[in-house]
């Protein structure tokens, strides 16, 4: 149900990849009608009201007539549905959709019910519109992405249905919908927000959460393999520094590593006064990364509980222009998480890297190859690792501080947000691909220090991924078993199977 108040991080990514459908809560429904008759009064009287009656942006000082504000509220879609290049996925343009309906059934855009009505049925109909990569600014919202979702619901433009693209028009008959007819303020409410760029940090933080544990996993698994220790993971220790996030990570590698008969035949005796940084850091590394994720969590549940327009009909019936719109907030974390997004897959390939150099190995072969000198092993894995390593770290360069003017220094100061959160979805994606290859990596190298086996927890995920790939041996085609590793990280089986087990 959508209300007058916040919609859940858990409700946007239910209706942007399980296609649950929206409906208005009766209250949500009676705040938009009261909205609704403070702009119909405005809209009679004689004043200037930005929105209502003049044009937008630099474009502002024109009065327009009742009989061409249809016109105005058509032409602003058609003009701002610029956007260009690759088509944006769908699970974004869902997720955009919810939250700007949000935003209208909060009763402060001053839109009909039945535009309000129309846009959930456009939402519940299946039909994706069609929204490209390159068009947003991040301030006064995601404006072009938006308009190509407004453009849908007026009838124009295209959409993909069963997923295949065909004209709106055609779609929203076959599917037994109406094209919107604009009235005054209508255009601008349904493109003014920052729900672009909200719903792909929304989206990136469900992933991240999952990750995050992974990355734990992927962790302990290394650790264990490398004849590492659990004791610098102590409670007692990480409480000398009292991050959450620390503590938790800590928490899940002494949970991961539990019991491992690996780990108990080195405890005593075994001459390594210290573990390197990659090991024994591990928790305060991938501490900080969730710690970034609290905050970004933080910010993304005051956005969603937003009403995010401009003007905005506040509850006496003023109707307000303000500074809303602007992505700061969100643009600012979204680069925050990409930052510790490349920090994490950093340390995941410093782990990695250890297990193919047999002077760092302890005891493996080289690149954990079969019969090294024939076979190479996973060393050109690592290359792939390190790749995306690299390009990780030029997604974190922050996209929020190149901020360019437009609309004739109107609009002289932008975000950038929705170009941080393109390059976040790119940089979680990334982060996936480089921890399946430290868990491959680690799974071998624990396998190769038989008759030592490992713990049940690390075991329990290994048995889950040798339903996938095989085992050690020789040299075999490498990419079906990275794209394996990849689908078995994501799908959350891996850390399922070893917390079971812990």
């Amino acid at each position: 149900m959508v209300g007058t108040g916040a919609v859940s991080r858990s409700d946007v990514v239910a209706v942007a990849r399980a296609g649950a459908h929206v409906a208005l809560t009766t209250q949500a429904e009676a705040a938009v009608a009261a909205a609704r008759a403070h702009i119909d009064v405005l809209a009679a009287g004689g004043g200037g009201v930005y929105g209502v009656s003049t044009g937008f942006g630099a474009l502002a000082t024109r009065s327009i007539p009742p009989g061409d504000r249809t016109r105005l509220q058509q032409s602003l879609i058609r003009s701002h549905a610029a956007g260009n290049g690759p088509r944006v996925e769908d699970e974004v343009v869902r997720a955009m959709m919810l939250l700007r309906l949000s935003t209208l059934a909060s009763g402060h855009s001053g839109v009909r019910p039945s535009t309000v009505a129309a846009y959930a049925a456009l939402l519940n109909s299946g039909l994706v519109p069609v929204v490209h990569e390159y068009g947003s600014l991040g301030c006064s919202g995601d404006l072009a992405p938006l308009s190509h979702c407004a453009l849908a619901l007026i009838g124009e433009g295209t959409v993909i249905d069963a997923g295949s693209e065909r004209p709106t028009a055609e779609a929203l008959a076959d599917h037994g919908l109406e094209p919107v007819v604009l009235a005054e303020k209508e255009g601008l409410a349904l493109i003014n927000g920052t729900d672009g760029m909200l719903g792909m940090l929304v989206l990136a933080l469900a992933d991240l959460e999952a990750l995050l544990d992974v990355a734990d996993l992927a962790a302990a698994m290394s650790v264990e393999g490398q004849l590492g220790t659990d004791r610098t993971f102590a409670a007692d220790l990480m409480a000398l520094r009292p991050h959450p996030g620390q503590a938790t990570s800590a928490s899940n590698l002494r949970r991961f590593l539990a019991g491992s008969p690996i780990m108990a035949s080195h405890r005593v005796g075994d001459g390594v006064v210290q573990d390197a940084y990659s090991l024994r850091c591990s928790p305060q590394v991938h501490g900080s990364v969730r710690d970034a994720i609290g905050y970004a969590t933080v910010v993304a549940e005051r956005e969603l509980a937003s009403a995010i327009d401009n003007p905005s009909v506040l509850d006496d019936g003023r109707v307000e222009s303000h500074g809303n719109f602007h992505g700061a907030p969100v643009a600012h974390v979204l680069d925050f998480l990409a930052i510790g997004i490349a920090d994490l897959a950093g340390i995941s390939e410093r782990r990695t890297d250890r297990f193919l150099d047999v002077s760092r190995s302890r005891g493996l072969p080289p690149f954990l190859a079969d019969d090294p000198g024939i076979d190479s092993g996973l060393m050109i894995a690592q290359y792939t690792q390190a790749g995306i390593c690299s390009t990780l770290k030029r997604l974190a360069v922050p996209a929020s501080v190149d901020t360019i003017p437009s609309s004739a220094m109107q609009e002289d100061h932008v975000s950038m947000g929705w170009h941080a959160a393109r390059k976040l979805r790119t940089a979680v994606d990334g982060l996936a691909r480089v921890l399946a290859i430290e868990i491959l990596t680690a799974a071998r190298g624990i396998e190769l220090r038989v008759p030592l086996v490992p713990g049940p927890a690390t075991a329990a995920a290994i048995a889950v991924l040798r339903e996938e790939v095989p085992g050690p041996g020789p040299d075999r085609f490498l990419a079906p078993d990275i794209e394996a590793t990849y689908r078995l990280v994501t799908s959350g089986r891996l850390v399922a199977a070893a917390k079971e087990k812990s």
